[in-house]
Parts: C-alpha cells; structure tokens; sequence
C-alpha cells in the first residue's frame, strides 16, 4: 500500500470459482475494495496495518495475514494483494502458482470420484501449505550454521566463534517468535466452536442447514497444519537451548580459565614477597653502617641462610593461606 493519493491503494490478483486469474488491479482503491467485497474498513486495519499473524473469520469472508500471505478468502473467490514495493516476490509468486493448482483440484477429485473439499479449505490449505514450507525453509537456513558453529566451539573456543554464534542466536530467536505467533494464530482459531462453523463459507452462500457442532472437516485441516507448526517452534527452541547450554559451558570454561591466570599471578606474587622479605634483612647489611659481624668468618653465612630461610617461610605461608582460601566445599565446615 502506498499513499500516492489521498486514498490508500491495493495491489490485488483475483481468482474465480475454477482457479483462474479474473482481475490484476495495480491500483485499487481502499473504499472500492471494501463496498466490492463487503468489509468494514476495521477489517483492512488488521491486515494492512498488523505486522502480527493473525486469521480473521467473517459471516461472507476469511481474511488471513500470515507472513508474506495477505488473502481474502469468499466461497467463489480468492484475492491475494499485498504492499506495492513488495520484498517477497518470489515467494509470493510461487505461492499463486500453488494456489492456482489447489483451486482447480475439482476437476481432478471429481474424474476420481472423491469427496472434494469445499472451495474456500482449499484456498486455506494453500495458505497454510505455503506459510509452513516457508517456515520449514527459513529454519533449515537457520539451523545448519548454527549447528557448525556449535560444532567447531567443541573443538575451539575464539572470539570469531563467538561472534558467529551470537549472530546466529538472534537470528534463531527472531525466527521462533515468528514460527510461535503463525502457531498461535492456528490455534486460537481452531480453539473457536464459532469461527470453525463460521468458515463453512460454501454452506452458508448456498443456505444449507448444516449442525453447527460438525466441524471435523476444517479442524483435521487446522491440526494437521498447527502440529507442522508446533513441531517447527519446538525444533527451534531445543536449538535455543543447545546454544544457551554451550553459552553456559563456556562461560564456566573461561572462568575456570581466568581463576587459572588469578591463582597464578597469586603465587608470582607471593613468591616475590618471600623474596623481598629476605632482601630486607640484606638490606641492612648492604648499609655502610658498623655492625657486630663484620669481622666474622661465619657473618656472609648466616645472613645469607637467614635471608632465604625469611624467603621461604614467608613464600610458604602465603601458600598455605592461598591452598587454604582455594579450597571449595558444597557442605559447610
């Protein structure tokens, strides 16, 4: 949709009853849509306007906006439009292709005598057939370089990983949201006794008296569409939770790894102050200063074996405490 005019305007491709493309339109304007079809301009608003899944039952239409479907479903009638300047073309594009093959399976069900599903299930299953194939794509894209990253961080932990992992992990949890709210969208329609009945487009345009409470039909098509769906949001979440708990581990890894470089600083540092302890008896006898042991033969080895027997015992005390302050207990003393 853009705002060219003072009125909003639509681009539309229409299919009729047998499948086939009965209008392009580059330009339709909202209030000839609405008066076309019989909305109210509240209905638009939830399409052209929401960036939320959602799928919405009406008394003559279903309208649908699910990822990069917008569609209005009647019983003799699809029409898909979307925002002039779309980014999803090519999908799009395929997703016509399919609908246009799914609306004319009556001819095909009929030459094998099967039941044939009402016109406007057959519209909603191309939807939901397209949104999740779409949704199955995306995570497969997903999945695989999160994988290998997951797999090379066994083997070697670097910040370039790192890097990788986190882009990744974003990209994952966008996706899930998305995957989640196609789910919810499924479910909170398939959970209405109203709307399920209300979707029995065909029946209700032909006056056919039919039990309101009957709606196997569009609730085998709605699970069966909910459990693809379902089975995509918990795939990404136990993937969500393989890069939280390898995120977990390394974390522990380069704590252990910085407390390694601690420890050993620690024991530099007390070994230097063992040292200097014994350089400050030295020290005093380094001073031009008359002392008692000048003289004496035994003078150079007694400071010299007081001087490192200062060095040590203070280098082991410190180690003592250090060992002492390591240690980690679960249980209290």
């Amino acid at each position: 949709m853009n705002k060219t005019t003072n009125e909003m305007k639509f681009r539309c491709i229409e299919f009729d009853k047998k499948g086939n493309v009965t209008m392009v339109s580059v330009g339709f304007k909202k209030s000839e849509f609405i008066t076309k079809y019989e909305l109210l301009p509240r209905d638009l608003r939830k399409i052209d306007s929401s960036l939320l899944p959602s799928i919405f039952v009406r008394s003559s239409a279903i309208l649908i906006n699910l990822l990069h479907i917008r569609a209005l479903i009647k019983h003799d009638r699809v029409l898909i439009f979307d925002a002039y300047g779309t980014t999803e073309s090519h999908t799009q594009s395929l997703f016509v292709y399919d609908l246009e093959e799914k609306l004319r399976q009556k001819e095909v069900l009929q030459a094998t005598i099967q039941a044939e599903p009402p016109y406007e299930f057959r519209a909603l299953e191309a939807v939901l057939v397209s949104v999740t194939t779409s949704l199955e794509s995306e995570f497969e894209a997903i999945k695989e370089p999160v994988i290998r990253v997951l797999l090379e961080l066994e083997e070697d932990i670097n910040r370039e990983k790192l890097r990788h992992l986190l882009i990744h992990s974003k990209k994952l949890g966008t996706f899930e949201q998305r995957a989640r709210l196609v789910r919810d969208a499924i479910d909170s329609i398939r959970e209405d006794d109203g709307d399920l009945s209300a979707m029995y487009l065909s029946d209700a345009a032909s006056g056919q008296n039919r039990i309101e409470d009957d709606n196997t039909a569009i609730e085998m098509l709605l699970d069966s569409y909910y459990r693809i769906c379902d089975e995509i949001v918990q795939s990404s979440d136990d993937l969500i939770n393989n890069i939280r708990n390898t995120e977990d581990i390394i974390k522990a890894i380069l704590d252990a790894n910085r407390n390694s470089l601690m420890l050993l600083d620690l024991k530099l540092t007390l070994g230097a102050l063992g040292i200097g302890s014994g350089s400050f008896i030295v020290a005093f006898y380094g001073m031009n200063l008359k002392n008692l042991i000048e003289e004496s033969d035994f003078g150079l080895w007694g400071i010299s074996g007081l001087s490192t027997m200062t060095a040590v015992i203070v280098s082991a005390y410190g180690m003592w405490k250090l060992r002492k302050v390591q240690r980690v207990r679960i249980r209290g003393q």
